[in-house]
């Protein structure tokens, strides 16, 4: 009888010798990308398994961050501030995480999954739709040969990749069923629509994982599309026609300049490799430690307040420690500049559409029932926009002798403990002032 680990350490000895292939050279220790979920009993039982397969295990690594990484691997030098929903979307299973990215430190705000959402979905509603079709010709269902089924089951898969890249796809089976060969077709508008419940559930997956965190959608900068079924043009856009316009959805299908989903998880175990290679295992294991990688994260945007306006420094969600560094013009005519430092409370505004004025005149009842479908389908939609107010007061800070046009620097500081240092000078050093408050609002660890 062969165990789960055997069968493991071999598939991960045709990975290695793959990889040896490959590379030239022989492969002695891996990167290893895991579903967010995954246990510490699976990663060690996986540690064992690549032990049996000759691999070191230099780290794993939660998927979604790999793919964050391979994809933002052009931006290491410049790192922005951004929260971003990695859908990674498989065959069996889709998993979906929320993701904030500040000043360069990825924390995971929010996961969902679903254990039977995945591409073998889409494989069975073509499925479906060319046993109809062939019943109909033929009177046979190929459902019930298991040979025909694999046959079905296999140009099912394929036609759904050639519909990933063209607007239409072809169907061809020799003796599918009672020795009958089969042609037909399928173009993607007739997809769309024989999977437009699943197409929804996709997305319904990742609004769900935003509001576990706690999120808005508008809260969100980036949707990163990443695995085999993510090559699917309609995932896509019904994300874009669900999300607001400020929401970036990366994808093949949405940019010409979009990593293989296919290939983001593993890039992203690769770069790791290339970045750790070179550190000793027990350097790993500390820079790893959770005591490390679990902190405190601010709990509100801190920032500046200029009246009821309110300009964020800080984003929500920052790991502790930080330090962050603005500078601006001061625009006052008055020569003394008083500096707010407090916390913002970000908050959604919602504008309704204005009613539309009734017409004058009376219908028959049948003209008056149509009438009213007909507006409430013209109805506009409301506005929803992120606004930002000034919340709890933190500190205060009083330049003098600051003249109009002056550049203004301000620097916030925050300890792992949450006390802030607050500090603001003068473009060259002139006049400043400095000082350190009570602790910024936290949400625990993350």
């Amino acid at each position: 009888m062969v165990t789960v680990h055997e069968i493991t350490a071999r598939h991960l000895r045709r990975l290695r010798d793959s990889a040896s292939d490959y590379l030239g050279k022989s492969v002695t220790a891996a990167v290893i990308t895991v579903p967010t979920d995954f246990t510490d009993a699976q990663k060690n039982a996986l540690t064992e398994a690549a032990k049996a397969a000759n691999v070191e295990v230099l780290q794993y690594i939660a998927e979604p961050v790999a793919a964050l990484v391979a994809n933002d691997v052009r931006n290491f030098d410049k790192p922005t501030d951004k929260t971003v929903v990695v859908a990674d979307l498989g065959g069996i299973r889709s998993d979906v995480a929320v993701v904030s990215i500040r000043g360069g430190m990825y924390s995971i705000l929010a996961t969902v999954h679903d254990y039977s959402l995945g591409g073998a979905q889409l494989d069975e509603i073509l499925m479906e739709h060319f046993a109809k079709e062939f019943i109909k010709k033929h009177k046979v269902d190929p459902r019930q040969d298991q040979r025909g089924l694999a046959k079905l089951r296999l140009e099912s898969e394929a036609a759904k990749k050639a519909l990933s890249l063209g607007a239409s796809a072809s169907f061809n089976v020799e003796s599918l069923a009672d020795g009958i060969d089969f042609t037909s077709s399928i173009n993607r508008s007739r997809y769309d629509i024989l999977a437009g419940k699943v197409f929804a559930s996709f997305t319904r997956l990742v609004e769900s994982a935003v509001q576990k965190a706690g999120l808005d959608l508008l809260d969100i900068d980036e949707i990163l599309l990443s695995g085999g079924t993510a090559h699917t043009p309609r995932i896509a856009s019904s994300l874009q026609s669900h999300f607001p316009e400020s929401t970036n959805i990366i994808s093949p299908s949405t940019t010409s300049t979009a990593i293989n989903p296919s290939e983001l998880a593993a890039r992203g175990a690769a770069i790791q490799a290339s970045l750790i290679q070179d550190f000793e295992t027990e350097d790993i294991e500390q820079s790893t430690h959770p005591a490390v990688t679990v902190t405190p994260h601010l709990t509100n945007a801190i920032g500046i307040a200029v009246g009821d306006q309110f300009k964020p420094m800080i984003q929500a969600e920052s790991p502790l420690p930080l330090r962050r560094t603005i500078t601006f013009k001061n625009t006052a005519a008055a020569e003394a500049v008083l500096l707010k430092i407090c916390e913002g409370i970000r908050e959604i505004k919602v504008t309704k559409p204005e009613p539309k004025a009734k017409t004058n005149g009376h219908k028959a009842d049948d003209d008056s029932d149509a009438g009213s479908e007909d507006e409430s389908e013209d109805e506009d939609e409301e506005i929803r926009e992120k606004v930002w107010k000034v919340g709890t007061p933190l500190a205060e800070l009083a330049l003098k002798d600051v003249k109009k046009g002056t550049n203004i620097t301000v620097q916030i500081t925050i300890g792992a403990d949450s006390d802030m240092t607050v500090s603001a000078m003068q473009a060259g050093g002139k006049g400043g002032a400095r000082g350190t408050v009570g602790g910024a609002a936290t949400n625990g660890s993350a």
